[in-house]
């Protein structure tokens, strides 16, 4: 069985448990806590990032993204079309782009900052409040990116287009640790709402939505699949 190095409440491990089980390849799950700077686990990826992805043989694929590749190797050609990257050049590079719209600038000015203030600050050394300053910004800058979502779902079936991709499970990776933090400002286009409820009730995000972070209480729509 492959093994998945990851942690909890970091959006790219989030969206590699999310394919994986949308794709039903059972994993082992490691937790990693990044700031322990296990030498096994920096034996695996020098960079000491999670996610980091161990196949049956023994190959190590380190990032979210090239997991993602891999898993569409290994896997996506036989899913039809069920594949989570699409087969067609145009849905290809349109998924590509917001996966990585998602994975770098979602993360770079959302998801990053919420994380660690009010994660990794809590629990890894020297710890700390977190800096609100911060945090204030990352609530303003997910504002604009729900409404991008929005503008995108209310022109297409999913976001890449009329079919379900890895667009769709990188952006709600990154949204359900928003959520998770209390962060996710659903008033703000309902378009995009409307779109996370719909992967929100995939059998996919169940194990995420019942997740609990030791002494860290879920925002209060987290669980919820009709809110």
């Amino acid at each position: 069985m492959p093994t998945l190095y990851h942690h909890p409440l970091c959006p790219h491990s989030r969206f590699v448990r999310l394919v994986l089980s949308e794709y039903g390849i059972d994993a082992t799950l490691i937790e990693e806590r990044v700031s322990d700077r296990r030498p096994e686990f920096l034996a695996l990826d020098a960079a000491g990032r999670t996610p980091v992805f161990v196949d049956d043989n023994g190959l190590v694929a380190p990032g979210a993204n090239l997991i993602a590749e891999y898993i569409d190797e290994t896997y996506g050609a036989e899913r039809g079309a069920q594949r989570l990257l699409p087969q067609e050049m145009a849905a290809r590079i349109e998924t590509r782009r917001l996966v990585d719209w998602f994975n770098v600038k979602f993360f770079d000015e959302v998801t990053n900052w919420l994380i660690t203030e009010k994660v990794y600050k809590r629990f890894a050394p020297p710890g700390g409040a977190p800096d609100m300053d911060v945090v204030r910004v990352a609530r303003a800058n997910i504002r604009h990116h729900m409404r991008y979502i929005g503008y995108l779902t209310n022109a297409r079936n999913w976001l890449a287009g009329d079919r379900l991709t890895y667009a769709d499970f990188a952006a709600a990776a990154h949204i359900s640790c928003a959520d998770y933090l209390g962060d996710a400002p659903w008033d703000e286009d309902e378009a995009a709402k409307h779109w996370y409820q719909r992967i929100k009730s995939r059998p996919a995000f169940r194990p995420l939505l019942s997740y609990r972070a030791p002494g860290l209480t879920p925002g209060r729509y987290y669980a919820e699949l009709d809110f």
